[in-house]
Parts: structure tokens; C-alpha cells; sequence
């Protein structure tokens, strides 16, 4: 264990994460330890990772009880925006004037201790983008501390723990404002799309909010940004207002996008750009030019222009702390995917199975189109929708973008963190999608969905399992009944 403790947090602290088994929880609980500071937590729901956390000395409370703390007396409480008011180890916490802390803030101060930090946000593509940023610096022979919010084979976690003070690697998710807590010398905004329903009314709240993620970008740093996204040019046009505030003008800007698209908010062709693109079973290879040079030749593994767009952010971003195009080039076609992101689990009677985690109808698109470029015989697709407010807001999205579906399967709508209100389910989606001609089925439940799937697919065929962890673990369930 480090002797060395964070700059707003010194060694010996003792930290309890509400919720450590998450993925994000348990992340920054190993980076927790990794600079001294004594760790413990609780789960309801025991797993493989609360098993690794307790495997590096990190006691695991299986229940939440005020007991928990009373033992640990711990000097901060973290928990997550999930933790519904009432929770017996915040309610103690607060009565006994323990510091308590959203994920956020304690995310906010580990990014705070580093010299460069790469902050990767927008509304899809963070998980995937800021893998591919970590890679390549790795390949380039930085050391980065890097924190997911999935789980990447090469870590074998969710974490990568590097340098405690020179480079951080991060997502930043706007659910609940959170990134507005994170520092930066280098900031990403992948793209920006109506989502998180339940923390913003509307679009315009949305780009409002990325605007206020740039105040945290420092003096000299610089913003990524995809050239042709809309949402994104309204964004930046509402910067310098929000950077003003802080005392800073405007960031320096660095564009991507592919060739042919258009010019960027500068009348030029973007300063990261793609070219040449061409593709192999779905997976692109093109050229990349950086500022109008030739910079290197990028053979995707993962399928889908999507991730064009995304390697094109990641080299930027890499780019600026460092990272080599000779790098990019090896770290990119070695990369297969985070976990639930277009990941092959296996086969089911001889169809291929593909979870992703794709619950908005835009990354529902974009993984369609993506699958639709690997060769294969009829498409079996499997659907989710992630918390009952975003259904409801969203549904004439999920209607058209699952519409030219040749199959798709919906399970019931899936919360962690909403009480069913009784007025909306898959099923009216299945519905509306039959009526206007497709080919939907609702089904009660997983059995009910392995029996459907039984008796229809063939070999060849692909299984396309989209939404949350509550679904996509119907992946390993077929991979094993193969």
C-alpha cells in the first residue's frame, strides 16, 4: 500500500463506498487504496467484483446497516446518485457528522491531484473512447491511472492504476451533473443526445450543461469535438459565456470527422480526420490525417462507423499528452471492445451471440447498423429499455429506431433506481412497432425469451442482445446452453 495520500486526502483516511460492488464504486475504491487510504464498503449484491475487493483487503458489508459504520468509523462516506434518501448508512452518517460524499466529488478530487487529465464525456461512445485513449498511451509508453465505467479485458477491471499524479484517463458522465465536479487539461465531448431524462427537461438542458463542463477545462487546455454534431456547435457556441464566468476565454479546439462531411465550425476540414474508409466484415480501416498530414493507417476490430468517430476523438485526445500515431495504429487493431460493448460471447445452435449495451434509441441505431455489416443469416435482436422516464420521453425513438428490425424480442423495462409508475411498458412499444408494420414480441420474462429463441434461430444467424446488465447476462446464459 501507497504512503502517499491524495493532495485533499491524506494517507491513512478511512473511505466507505455505499454500493462498492458498481463498477464505478469499486474503480475508485482500488485507486482509494492505491494511495493509502483505508477502504471498506457495502453490497446487497455479492460478485465477482466485491470477491476481488475483499481479495485486496477491502472488507465487504453485505447489507447496508448503520453497524457497518459504527465498526469501520470511517472520516468520509461515498455513495452514488443511485442511493435512494433513506439509506440507513447515510442517515448515520449525516446524524453523526461524518463527511458524505457523492461519487462525483470524490472523483473530483482524485482529478484534481494529477498534472494532465483527460476527461472523456457526451451522451455515447465515453466507455469505448476512453479505452481506446488509455491504450494508446499505454502503447506509447505512458503510465497513465485510468478509471471506466465497464470493465476492460487488458485491465482485468474496471481500473488501470499508473502514475498518482502526472496523467488520469476518466469518463465523464453528465448523469446528474457529475462531470461538472472534474478537472481537465484535455476534455472530450463525443457527441450530444436527449438522454437522462429524469436529471434534464429537455435537450437545451442538456447542451447547457456540457457547455458548464468546459469551466473545469484549464486556462490552456484544449476541447475535442466530432466537426458535423449539431447539439455540439450549439454547445460551443454557448462556451465562452460559461468560461467568462470562471475568468477564461475560450479553449483552444480540436476538430474530427470524416473527409467529404463538411467543414468544421472553422471553415476547414476537421483536424482530425478519417479518409479512405473502407471495410472488412463491418470493421473499418482508413487512413487518418492530422491537420491535412498524413498521420497514420488505423484496421479497426470492432465494426461500426460509430467507432470511426470514436478512434478519431482517441487519437486527439491521446495525441495531446503524448500518444504516437505508430501507437494508435498497433493498441487500435488490438482492441476487441469493452465489456458490453458489441461483445461476442459466444454461440447459441450455431447463431453467433452479441451483447451491447446500446438502451438508447441512438446507440440502438448505431449498433444495428454496425451488425449489419458482419456477414451473417437472419438477426435475432433482444431488447431492454433502461428506466421507465426515459421510455416514456423517448418512445417514439425506440419505436423507430427498432422498427426495421427484422426480429426483436423485448423484455420488460428495466430500473435500479425508479418505481414503476404503472403507464408504460415494452410491450406498448412491441406494439406500436407491430402496428406500424414490423415484427415485434413482448415477453413476461428471460425463460419465456430462451424458449422463443429456441425454436427460431439457425445456424448463422446473429443474437443481438441490447440494454443493460439485467439483459445482456442472457449472453452467457445461451453461451452456456450451446
Amino acid at each position: 500500500m501507497s504512503s502517499e495520500g491524495m493532495r485533499d486526502l491524506p494517507s491513512g483516511k478511512r473511505v466507505f463506498f455505499v454500493g462498492i460492488g458498481g463498477i464505478s464504486m469499486s474503480g475508485l475504491a482500488r485507486i482509494a487504496v492505491n494511495y493509502g487510504l483505508v477502504v471498506a464498503g457495502s453490497d446487497m449484491h455479492p460478485s465477482e467484483r466485491t470477491d476481488e475487493l475483499e481479495s485486496i483487503g477491502i472488507h465487504v458489508y453485505g447489507k447496508h446497516s448503520e453497524e457497518n459504520l459504527k465498526e469501520f468509523s470511517p472520516d468520509i462516506v461515498v455513495h452514488t446518485a443511485a442511493i435512494l434518501p433513506g439509506n440507513p448508512e447515510l442517515s448515520y452518517a449525516k446524524e453523526n457528522n461524518i463527511t458524505v460524499m457523492e461519487r462525483s466529488v470524490f472523483l473530483g478530487l482524485i482529478t484534481r491531484n494529477f498534472k494532465n487529465v483527460i476527461n472523456i464525456s457526451g451522451t455515447h461512445g465515453k466507455t469505448t473512447t476512453t479505452s481506446m485513449v488509455s491504450l494508446i498511451l499505454l502503447a506509447s509508453g505512458a503510465n497513465p491511472t485510468v478509471h471506466l465505467g465497464a470493465e476492460l479485458p487488458a485491465f482485468h477491471g474496471s481500473v488501470y492504476l499508473g502514475s498518482k499524479d502526472q496523467l488520469l484517463v476518466s469518463e465523464a458522465c453528465e448523469y446528474h451533473r457529475s462531470f461538472l465536479e472534474f478537472s481537465s487539461t484535455v476534455a472530450a465531448i463525443t457527441n450530444i443526445d436527449y438522454d437522462h431524462v429524469d436529471c434534464y427537461s429537455s435537450i437545451d438542458e442538456v447542451i447547457d450543461v456540457f457547455a458548464q463542463f468546459t469551466e473545469k477545462l484549464s486556462a490552456d487546455g484544449t476541447l475535442v469535438i466530432p466537426a458535423g454534431d449539431k447539439n455540439v456547435q450549439e454547445c460551443v457556441r454557448r462556451i465562452p459565456a460559461c468560461r467568462e464566468k470562471v475568468g477564461m476565454g475560450m479553449p483552444k479546439i480540436l476538430t474530427t470527422g470524416l473527409s467529404g462531411e463538411g467543414v468544421d465550425f472553422f471553415g476547414r476540414e476537421p483536424d482530425v480526420c478519417a479518409t479512405n474508409i473502407t471495410y472488412t466484415d463491418g470493421k473499418a480501416g482508413f487512413d487518418v490525417l492530422y491537420k491535412g498530414q498524413p498521420y497514420t493507417h488505423i484496421q479497426l476490430a470492432i465494426p461500426g462507423t460509430h467507432n470511426v468517430y470514436n478512434t478519431l476523438t482517441a487519437i486527439a485526445c491521446a495525441s495531446l499528452v503524448g500518444g504516437t500515431a505508430e501507437a494508435a495504429a498497433k493498441a487500435l487493431s488490438d482492441f476487441t471492445g469493452a465489456e458490453g460493448r458489441f461483445t461476442i460471447k459466444g454461440t447459441f445452435k450455431g447463431a453467433s451471440i452479441v451483447t451491447d449495451y446500446a438502451h438508447h434509441p441512438s446507440a440502438a441505431r448505431a449498433t444495428l447498423d454496425a451488425a449489419s455489416h458482419v456477414p451473417h443469416g437472419k438477426t435475432w435482436v433482444v431488447f431492454q429499455p433502461l428506466t421507465y422516464s426515459r421510455t416514456k420521453v423517448l418512445f417514439e425513438d425506440y419505436v423507430t429506431s427498432l422498427l426495421p428490425c427484422e426480429n426483436v424480442f423485448f423484455d420488460e423495462i428495466f430500473s435500479d433506481r425508479e418505481i414503476n409508475p404503472g403507464d408504460i411498458s415494452s410491450k406498448d412499444i412491441a406494439d406500436e412497432i407491430n402496428r406500424r408494420g414490423g415484427h415485434a414480441e413482448f415477453f413476461e420474462s428471460k425463460d419465456a425469451i430462451v424458449e422463443r429463441l429456441s425454436s427460431c434461430v439457425k445456424e448463422g444467424d446473429m443474437i443481438l442482445i441490447l440494454g443493460p446488465e439485467d439483459i445482456r447476462s442472457l449472453g452467457d446464459r445461451l453461451a452456456a446452453m450451446a
